[in-house]
């Protein structure tokens, strides 16, 4: 399951600077954790940005617990 969501995630040199983006557009992995660490729901997200799919999320998410090197990243929303 996690290789297949990995596969949403894509380095292109010379595209957004070689850094890591969703499914080869421009939309870097980055930005989707920050708008997280923002306080910006995965509801949110996906309204605001209707390219984007659920898994893409998760993709980035996981992408970014391999990158720290922890085997779990938990995000808890604030239900308010």
């Amino acid at each position: 399951m996690q290789t297949e969501l990995l596969k949403r995630i894509t380095i292109i040199p010379g595209l957004m600077g070689g850094k890591p983006i969703i499914r080869g557009m421009r939309f870097k992995v980055a930005d989707v954790l920050s708008y997280l660490v923002a306080g910006m729901s995965e509801e949110e997200l996906l309204q605001d940005f209707d390219y984007l799919e659920k898994d893409d999320i998760t993709a980035c998410l996981a992408y970014a617990s391999i990158k720290t090197g922890h085997a779990i990243i938990q995000i808890k929303y604030d239900a308010a």
